[in-house]
């Protein structure tokens, strides 16, 4: 399956941000789509207590599946 990054799925850095303090393999979760191909992204820890809220292209964001899906 390939398709577009939409609201609310869960995502996964594939670039880090030292500056933020998030490393490769952070996930978070589509919270606003900016325009085509760039997204709010906001990570949270473990309690649910956003650590960060970035703006993040799709070319950084690895989309998380949960679900089979038949080919």
């Amino acid at each position: 399956m390939n398709r577009d990054i939409q609201l609310l799925d869960v995502v996964a850095l594939l670039k880090p941000a030292p500056e933020k303090g998030l490393q490769v393999g952070q996930v978070g979760a589509v919270v606003e789509i900016l325009e085509p191909g760039v997204f709010e992204v906001e990570f949270c820890d473990k309690k649910g207590k956003t650590l960060a809220l970035v703006t993040v292209k799709q070319a950084d964001l690895l989309l998380l599946q949960y679900e089979l899906e038949m080919a």
